[in-house]
Parts: C-alpha cells; sequence; structure tokens
C-alpha cells in the first residue's frame, strides 16, 4: 500500500487517449495546393543530396504544384546551387528565396543596408524571388561594434525598400513561441522541449524579450508600407490571434503563413476558425517540414475536417507541446484561397 508504479522519464512519457472520435483520412487536399514556406536543405530532409524526379514524385503525391523553397538565405552558394539544381530543371515547380549576409556588417558598418539591398538586387537578377529573413534577426545579429541588432533598425531601410522597389515578398521569422522566452521552470508549457533542446531557450536579459522583438517587428511592417511581408509562423504570434488580427488590420501589406503552427491554431479552434475566414486573403499554406507526404495529410486534416482530438504529429509524440488538436473545417472557397489563390498572387506562379 502506498506505493507508486514505475516512475518514467517525461520525455519517454507517451498517454494513449481513450476517447472514441472519427478518424477522417484525408488523402488528398481539396484543391491543388503551393506550398509557400518550406525547405530543400537539411530542413528539408536534406534533397540537396537526392534526386529532382524523386522530389517531384513526392510533391506530386502531395498534390503540390509548386515549393517555396527558402533555403537560398543560407548564402550564395546555397541559393546558386538550388536555382541550378531544382529552379532550371523544372522552373515551373520551384521558386528560391535569397536572403542577407549578416556577416557582412562587420565590414560594411553603417552602409550594410545599402549593401544588403545591392546583393538582393543581384541575387534576384540571378532568378531568385523573394527575401528570407530567418530568426536570428532580432537574437544573434550584431552590427559592426557588436550591438544586437533590432527587428526595426533604420538601417535596414534599404533593404526593405528595395525588396518593395522591386515587388518581391518579405518572408520574416523573428521570434519562436512565446514559451520559449520565459524561465524554464515548472509553469513553462514546452519544459520537456526546451530542456531536450536548450539551445531553443532564450531567457531575459540575455535575449530581448519577446515583447520587445514582436513589438519592433509590428514597427518595422507599419514603417514600410510598400512592401509586402509574409509574418511567417502566425507573424510569430499563433499563441494571440487578436494580435495578429490588429496587425493585419493596421497593415494591408501584411500576409501570414501557418507552417509548423497547426500545433497552436488547433487547441483554439474556435478562435482560429473565424480568424482564417476574416482573413481568408491573407493566409499563405506551408508547412516547413520538408515535402513530407503524411505531414500534408495532417494539414489537409486540420483545414477540411471537423475531426477531434487528434495529434498534430504524424510521427510521433506531440513534440510542441503536449495537448491534441482539432479540425476547423473550412468551406470549400477558403480553402481554395488558402491552398492556392493567395499564393497566385503573392509570387506570381
Amino acid at each position: 500500500e502506498g506505493q507508486h508504479p514505475e516512475t518514467y522519464r517525461l520525455n519517454a512519457l507517451s498517454p494513449k487517449s481513450k476517447l472514441t472520435t472519427r478518424v477522417t483520412e484525408v488523402l488528398a487536399p481539396a484543391f491543388p495546393v503551393i506550398d509557400a514556406h518550406n525547405h530543400l536543405g537539411v530542413f528539408g530532409g536534406n534533397w540537396d543530396l537526392r534526386g529532382v524526379p524523386e522530389l517531384l514524385a513526392a510533391l506530386d503525391a502531395a498534390h503540390i504544384t509548386h515549393y517555396i523553397d527558402l533555403d537560398g538565405g543560407w548564402g550564395e552558394d546555397v541559393l546558386d546551387a538550388h536555382l541550378r539544381k531544382f529552379k532550371e530543371k523544372a522552373p515551373e515547380r520551384f521558386t528560391m528565396f535569397g536572403g542577407p549576409n549578416w556577416q557582412l556588417w562587420s565590414e560594411a558598418g553603417n552602409t550594410f543596408g545599402d549593401v544588403a539591398a545591392r546583393r538582393f538586387r543581384a541575387q534576384v537578377a540571378r532568378g531568385a524571388f523573394g527575401l528570407k529573413i530567418w530568426k536570428d534577426f532580432g537574437l544573434h545579429v550584431r552590427d559592426h561594434n557588436g550591438k544586437l541588432v533590432a527587428v526595426d533598425d533604420e538601417r535596414l531601410d534599404p533593404l526593405w525598400q528595395a525588396a518593395g522597389e522591386m515587388r518581391q515578398p518579405v518572408m520574416i521569422h523573428v521570434a519562436d513561441p512565446v514559451a520559449f522566452f520565459d524561465p524554464l521552470d515548472e509553469s513553462n508549457e514546452r519544459w520537456d522541449e526546451l530542456y531536450a533542446h536548450p539551445d531553443w531557450h532564450f531567457p531575459s536579459p540575455q535575449f530581448p524579450t519577446f515583447a520587445e522583438i514582436i513589438d519592433a517587428f509590428a514597427r518595422l511592417v507599419k514603417r514600410h508600407g510598400q512592401t509586402t511581408f509574409i509574418g511567417a509562423h502566425v507573424a510569430c504570434y499563433a499563441e494571440n490571434l487578436d494580435w495578429v488580427s490588429q496587425l493585419l488590420d493596421e497593415c494591408p501589406n501584411l500576409m501570414i503563413d501557418f507552417s509548423a503552427r497547426i500545433s497552436e491554431l488547433g487547441r483554439q479552434p474556435y478562435s482560429a476558425r473565424r480568424f482564417f475566414e476574416r482573413y481568408q486573403d491573407r493566409i499563405l499554406f506551408g508547412i516547413d517540414a520538408g515535402p513530407d507526404l503524411a505531414t500534408y495529410q495532417t494539414y489537409y486534416r486540420f483545414l477540411e475536417t471537423d475531426d477531434e482530438y487528434f495529434s498534430y504529429n504524424p510521427h510521433g509524440n506531440p513534440g510542441q507541446g503536449r495537448w491534441n488538436i482539432y479540425g476547423l473545417n473550412l468551406a470549400k472557397p477558403v480553402l481554395k484561397k488558402i491552398y492556392q489563390t493567395n499564393a497566385k498572387r503573392v509570387f506570381g506562379v
């Protein structure tokens, strides 16, 4: 009496729900899909080392008609290699984004914005479309004096202005989930994830607070109204759809994607459904998980069914928080815009 069963490590805990619910297999989306946020390098399954015919077969199986590769932002060599390997062989299927080389700031000093703008114009001339800003911006990027660069630093205005002048969208990721900025204590809903990946934890004062970063992002989008920004991952604030809604209302130049965030959206299905219906012209589809068929089908299920309490991870335990999600059951006119119409307008594909 009083004895406990075997003690399990938290990361080994895998409870199985006993709830009986409907399971709907969505093998194909309601409409062909443009994936507006994904990768072909390491994050996308390292297709750098695999064949283009196999990649096209994987996309065909998932009904993906066009794939936006954001890995060009890693450097000129990556961009040029992807343009040669993928874009030149199947131009109707791929778009490759460019990106700034932050390391040049140490040489360029306060003129870095002009340097970055010139390099981006050259990337576009070589075949890139779009500018990708990774999350190291706002967290790690420093100027020539070693000072952390704020997201709304005015020295970068030439870069955002160049994107606007060339009608090039800026895909920008400036902050991870809010819990990644909170103390790593018993109240942190992503404790086990952060314990496993301590480099994903950004506590203050070593890093800016989440509020400081996201507020600077809002100021940036407002200041450059002629430039189209795509706020990656629900504008980096899927936990607060009211905040995202207000920014969308104030900034007609802002689009969002919901890649890697059905875990957040699916646990607030009523609010998320209203959000998708209200902003159906401003939302882009993307999974940020490589051309993975099972993940695509999970996203289709999330968007198209009213299934209850299912895992957002088709390959194992929920990894972004220990909860399940609910489907949104969106109407077909809304689905068509999210799957393809909005992306066609933004990317011209």
